[in-house]
């Protein structure tokens, strides 16, 4: 049962005189767009687009946020009525707090040297709501970023503050034990048909653009790099290490055993995918492991590559040992 929140009609009305209020005011970016930041995102995103390098470079769109946030140092524009609601709602025992979801809306492309202006609004605050992690409210902001008097673009952020579930207490209760469900099988489409064709072969089958010969992963209808829509296949030789790495927790999933790490795979050949590493635990997973592709069957019907640690690794209280 949920913990609700001390609720009354003077609380509600009090929240929904907050909606229109600003939250900041002809703000300036802490930096005007440019190159570097351009250049990092996209090496961190993997976005080769050459629309966002050279001398007519514009910034990815997906950036509009970055230009705005204030760092550790925030914004000397913002106002107090944000503050002041939140501080009224965790008042009402709405003390948590999660990001719900952002939407953007693009108007105007944004090019190095171009310096951000952004005014914001508490756009919405949602009647009272409950939810599985509690009962709370949706506070919506929009943002309506600016480059000199043009609108450049829209932000809006959205979260959710409530008051957390009560947790059941007592003993845990005995659940009958239930049959494993199937790992959720790839969405197969005709972009990437081949892909799997290749999979069910234990073959691991790179895209290469018959215009340039750029190698890419995932499969893509195109060439990001020059736009020619033909390409044909390289096998990769199965050698790689692991770029980066999670390791899941939580949420849980049924068809899942957690902890378990997820990793982005760079194959010698230059791409990169996400898969599993095996033969190690989790735990000792790191960047720059070298690994090697196999192929593991999960069922009768599911195969999927996978990638197993080649070094060795140090046994507790002994000396090293091969991974598993």
């Amino acid at each position: 049962m949920a913990h609700e929140p001390r609720v009354s009609d003077e609380l509600g009305r009090r929240l929904k005189a907050y909606e229109g209020r600003t939250a900041a005011v002809s703000a300036t970016g802490k930096d005007p767009v440019n190159a570097p930041m351009i250049r990092h995102w996209c090496e961190a995103m993997g976005d080769t687009n050459p629309a966002y390098t050279g001398p007519d470079a514009i910034a990815p769109p997906t950036m509009l946020q970055a230009w705005t946030m204030g760092g550790l140092s925030g914004h000397s524009g913002r106002s107090s009525a944000y503050d002041e609601l939140l501080t009224l709602l965790d008042e009402s025992g709405c003390t948590s707090v999660v990001a719900t979801d952002c939407e953007q809306e693009y108007v105007r492309a944004l090019r190095p040297g171009d310096e951000i202006t952004f005014d914001a609004v508490i756009e919405s605050v949602s009647d009272r709501k409950t939810t599985k992690l509690g009962t709370g409210y949706f506070v919506t902001t929009r943002m309506d970023l600016h480059v000199g008097p043009d609108l450049a673009g829209t932000h809006r952020f959205r979260i959710l503050k409530y008051a957390p579930a009560h947790r059941r207490e007592g003993p845990p209760r005995e659940e009958p034990e239930r049959e494993k469900p199937p790992r959720p099988r790839p969405v197969v489409n005709r972009d990437n048909a081949g892909f799997w064709e290749g999979v069910r072969e234990r073959r691991l089958l790179i895209q290469r653009c018959t215009g340039c010969s750029t190698l890419r992963h995932p499969w893509l209808p195109g060439c990001a790099t020059c736009g020619h829509p033909g390409w044909d296949t390289v096998e990769a030789s199965g050698a790689g290490q692991v770029y980066s790495y999670v390791v899941m927790h939580h949420p849980p999933f049924p068809a899942f055993d957690p902890p378990y790490a997820v990793a982005l795979i760079e194959l010698t050949e230059g791409v990169r995918m996400i898969s599993n590493v095996i033969g190690v635990p989790y735990e000792e997973v790191r960047i720059g492991m070298p690994v090697r592709l196999e192929f593991k069957a999960y069922d009768e019907e599911l195969v999927l590559p996978v990638f197993r640690a080649e070094e060795e690794r140090v046994a507790v209280g002994g000396g090293p040992r091969a991974a598993r």
